[in-house]
């Protein structure tokens, strides 16, 4: 049974009554980040029950060695660790000397969260009695400032509620602190400085190996009946502890209000000698603003963001409670505003992955962020790839590659493959493939051209050089084959001629001989730079096509299906439906070889193919290869649902594609894989976003426009979503009986639907 105590609500996340059973779920599902740094909905105050601790600055990481593997060649040393940082959200709270735990509290009432998705702050309330018999009420507000992305505020209200009493406020920060995800138990950071000055304080820090240098900070402000309160605090330090003690006495039924301002600097964009006079110039600035205009500016800078990337629906409280979830959580992860930064796949809400670049970046989020922003953010993304680029034909050196082939890594952080898994480290070679897909898919996308000539062909030469040399020649087949792979099902480990990952190595080479000449038409400078820096020849070009024209793809004539891998057939086809669920699910409860023999499938595989190069196959094809392999997937990946649910709404199968939809966007809500406590699925939330404008809202380029074919599910009144198209911006309202569209600016555009010619003219309604 999946947990069901978040209250469906269409803004916002909320739960009601204390349940120590939830908490670490909690921690993750109301988690905030800004784009520079996030943390797990912890408590300010004392919590001495099970919690999981967690701040994080983006691109601070260590290089954990890893466990196994590093003695053989070419395996990666150390798996890329996002840190828990130092943190600066501490409130301890006291009454009358006695300490606020909700784990030691005699009663707790009227305990409420909410994350206010609309306006981007998070804020709890409780009424407890502490073990001294005295009841208080406490509300507490918090978000992290999209304007200043290196400051958060918090406010913390206490309200004595039978008896007049001593409250006690220690605002303080930690960098005391470990990952909960940790190898070999390192110690990640070094304290090199405790330093309080006034109401300010600061913890300089920094990581071990990798050398980033941060300083944590903080400054509070005391109001009672909300005039400030001018107090020079006492001061508590350890040697990785800062506190700062306000004390003040109350009556019955008046207020305390403590507001915290805190945040981090960091070398990465400041220099390190510098870092304090950075804190400082932002602690000023939160100062004279205040929390009352700093939450004002939050809550503006939010209704910018949504009045892009919202998607309404009419009908279903889950449904828009779930993708305004999923799009909230991928606008607090990535921004776009540093190209040095990417989407890791559990962003700012925990640590399991590494909070590092994977493969989902590129087939799963740049849609999203091309679409719902400025196209310069996805370029930003494709951006980050060629940057490390070296890197990449660095990581191909290692298992034996040459002549400037390039693998990208399964995981990383700074280029370096960081990943400890051999059969995916060295086999999940599709990776590369995604890559330039994205290429293509920007320029399809955006019409912007000139990734292509100024950073993209070289990316795309690397990753052709290496599909030629991965690929040997079968003399019994007499074709190209790819050995030893895993497709994006892990459930298949060291399989031959995976036709995924053979499809895009196919796909590969043909995209970059074809840019090649694209290039040298019409950018000849590029062109002979790219070929001075790469020695390419027409010869080596002439080579790979070879390779791509007699690439061996398996296919059942019984079945009428292309396989996912050479031998799937072999396998005991029973299908899911046929599988006892006290055996799901099956990556928890069988053993890794029981899961290997078995045909169940993780996530899209063969299904994934069709749906990056569905243009390349007919409806009936989609079809017949749908109902083959759907019935054997599990779907125990979070990136498995949306592309079932885009497929099945193209098949016209509403009511499957809703049930797919429903489970992807509300994964974590309804915790469907019982990990919510690690962190949420940032990377696939893209995909719930590409569930309903590719899935049901049909959207597609062809032929260099904008195509729809929209569907609706059952239960909905209508829906609607905007798109940025190449800097025009287009509302898409769908309902049962029309579709209406809505074009901003001030050109004119034509589009699609369901196949024939629309005309639109600037801020005008078209119905059909």
């Amino acid at each position: 049974m999946n947990q069901e105590y978040i209250i469906a609500d269409n803004w916002s996340i909320i739960e009601e009554g204390f349940d120590q059973e939830t908490v670490k779920s909690s921690e993750s599902l109301f988690s905030l980040g800004n784009g520079a740094m996030g943390q797990r909905a912890n408590f300010e105050e004392t919590y001495s029950g099970p919690t999981f601790q967690g701040s994080y600055i983006a691109g601070v990481y260590y290089p954990d060695k890893t466990r196994v593997g590093w003695w053989k060649n070419g395996y990666p040393e150390y798996f890329a660790k996002v840190l828990n940082a130092p943190s600066w959200i501490g409130i301890n709270v006291m009454v009358n000397g006695e300490i606020l735990d909700l784990f030691t509290c005699s009663k707790i009432t009227d305990f409420r969260r909410e994350l206010n998705m609309k306006e981007g702050w998070y804020r709890r309330s409780f009424c407890a009695t502490l073990p001294n018999e005295i009841t208080i009420k406490a509300n507490i507000m918090r978000f992290l400032s999209l304007d200043l992305d290196e400051l958060g505020a918090i406010k913390y209200e206490i309200e004595v509620v039978d008896a007049d009493a001593e409250i006690t406020f220690i605002p303080y920060l930690d960098s005391g602190i470990t990952n909960e995800d940790s190898n070999w138990d390192d110690k990640f950071w070094n304290t090199t400085s405790v330093t309080s000055k006034g109401s300010r304080a600061y913890i300089e820090a920094h990581t071990m190996k990798t050398n980033f240098e941060t300083c944590t900070f903080m400054e509070a402000q005391l109001f009672h009946k909300e005039k400030k309160i001018e107090i020079n605090p006492s001061e508590k330090k350890e040697e990785t502890f800062v506190g700062h003690v306000y004390s003040h006495n109350v009556k019955q039924g008046e207020t305390l209000s403590l507001h915290k301002f805190g945040g981090y600097t960091v070398s990465r964009n400041h220099k390190s000698t510098e870092l304090i006079n950075v804190a400082n110039a932002a602690l000023k600035e939160a100062l004279e603003l205040g929390f009352d205009t700093l939450l004002e500016n939050q809550k503006k800078a939010w209704d910018t963001i949504w009045q892009m990337s919202d998607i309404t629906i009419e009908g279903d409280v889950k449904a828009q409670q779930g993708i305004r979830f999923n799009i909230f959580q991928l606008n607090q992860t990535y921004l776009g505003k540093d190209s040095r930064l990417n989407i890791g796949p559990k962003g700012f809400t925990g640590e399991k992955y590494g909070g590092s670049t994977y493969w989902d970046t590129e087939a799963y989020c740049i849609p999203f962020y091309m679409a719902t922003k400025d196209h310069n953010v996805a370029r930003n993304l494709l951006k980050y790839r060629y940057e490390h680029l070296e890197k990449a034909i660095e990581n191909a050196q290692k298992l034996g590659f040459s002549n400037g082939a390039a693998l990208y890594p399964m995981v990383t952080m700074n280029g370096e493959e960081c990943h400890n898994e051999w059969e995916i480290t060295f086999e999940e070679i599709h990776r590369n493939g995604a890559i330039a897909f994205a290429i293509y898919n920007y320029y399809r996308f955006t019409g912007d051209y000139t990734y292509i000539p100024e950073m993209g062909l070289e990316v795309l030469i690397g990753i052709a050089r290496f599909w030629y040399q991965r690929a040997n020649y079968s003399e019994s087949k007499e074709q190209y084959v790819i050995l030893g792979v895993t497709g994006p099902n892990e459930y298949e480990n060291n399989v031959n001629n995976n036709w995924y990952t053979n499809y895009l190595a196919k796909w590969c080479i043909e995209y970059t001989v074809e840019q090649l000449q694209k290039v040298k038409d019409g950018y000849p400078d590029d062109y002979a730079r790219i070929i001075g820096h790469t020695n390419l020849t027409s010869n080596e070009t002439d080579e790979w096509m070879n390779v791509a024209k007699k690439l061996y793809f398996a296919f059942s004539n019984k079945y009428d299906v292309y396989l996912q891998q050479d031998n799937f057939l072999d396998k005991e086809l029973i299908t899911v439906e046929n599988l006892d669920k006290s055996e799901r699910p099956i990556n928890q409860k069988w053993s890794w070889d029981r899961i290997l023999r078995s045909p169940y499938i993780k996530q899209a595989d063969v299904l994934q193919g069709f749906y990056l190069f569905e243009d390349h196959f007919t409806l009936e094809e989609l079809q017949r290869h749908f109902d083959f392999y759907e019935p054997f997937t599990v779907h125990e990946s979070s990136l498995s649902p949306c592309v079932h649910s885009i497929q099945a709404a193209k098949l016209d199968r509403m009511d499957q594609a809703y049930r797919f939809y429903l489970r992807t966007s509300r994964l974590d809500l309804d915790d469907y894989n019982k990990e919510v406590e690690e962190g949420l699925h940032i990377t696939s939330m893209a995909g719930t976003w590409m569930s309903i404008v590719e899935g049901f809202g049909g959207l597609r380029v062809l032929e260099d426009k904008l195509s729809f074919t929209p569907r609706i599910p059952k239960g909905w009144k209508s829906y609607s979503f905007k798109i940025n198209f190449r800097n025009r911006i287009l509302k898409v309202i769908i309902t049962k009986e029309e579709t209406k569209f809505i074009l901003e600016g001030s050109e004119q555009m034509s589009i699609r639907l369901n196949g024939k010619r629309l005309e639109l003219k600037p801020n005008e309604e078209v119905s059909a």
